[in-house]
């Protein structure tokens, strides 16, 4: 069974527009995968269909053999902390400290005290910004925002990790060591889901690519496995 499956999924806003159309693939426990096209292509609908902010109008959106549209108010929560999310804007609470943003959803999830300060330091060390755990998100630059969202997002060990343009205020050097960090991660169990219309650089990671054009699957391209 894939980790996601997006079975024939379509949705229609109020006054017709329809972001998406009938999209069907699936994605596989440890897989990284880019979702790329124009702007309004439909990449954020996608991903929000997945958070669950949205449900899907027409199809089956399923998540570890689960319908996502159909659970209930009560469920969402709990289904949330399956997947990581890494938003653009970064999302951090700027009065509290580098290692409190971190351990969010621990706390929420209802983690001991002490697997909290042990998975926080190891997020924020992966992230390399253990030393500025004490930190508050507005002594931090633009990358080291993103990278604080990032260690939130993978905190609670998530088999699924989503990033909606994630390099997208950040400069080529920054963006390519975020992409580095996302593409480390299905080695260790999380599947990836990236947002980007940054095509030079996910053509550069070489990994399976999405192509959305009005909301239709207009490529599903898988390189080439080199003997």
């Amino acid at each position: 069974m894939p980790l996601l499956r997006f079975d024939a999924v379509s949705k229609l806003y109020p006054g017709g527009h329809e972001a998406l159309s009938g999209l069907s693939f699936d994605l596989e426990r440890g897989e990284m995968v880019f979702v790329t096209g124009h702007s309004g292509a439909g990449k954020s609908t996608l991903l929000r269909l997945i958070h669950r902010a949205e449900r899907a109008s027409r199809g089956a959106v399923l998540f570890e053999g689960r319908n996502l549209g159909q659970l209930s108010v009560r469920e969402v929560p709990y289904a949330r902390r399956r997947i990581g999310m890494v938003f653009q804007d970064h999302r951090l609470l700027v009065d509290r400290s580098l290692f409190d943003n971190v351990a969010l959803p621990l706390l929420i999830a209802g983690v001991a005290r002490a697997e909290i300060e042990r998975r926080v330091r190891t997020a924020l060390e992966r992230v390399g910004l253990l030393a500025r755990e004490r930190s508050l998100p507005l002594a931090l630059s633009a990358g080291e925002q993103q990278r604080v969202g990032i260690a939130r997002a993978i905190v609670a060990q998530p088999p699924l990790l989503l990033a909606d343009e994630p390099t997208g205020n950040l400069d080529p050097q920054l963006a390519e060591d975020i992409m580095r960090l996302f593409s480390e991660l299905p080695a260790q169990g999380t599947a990836v889901l990236v947002a980007s219309h940054d095509l030079h650089l996910v053509r550069r990671l070489g990994k399976r690519v999405l192509v959305l054009d009005h909301g239709r699957l207009a490529d599903d391209f898988r390189p080439q496995v080199r003997a």
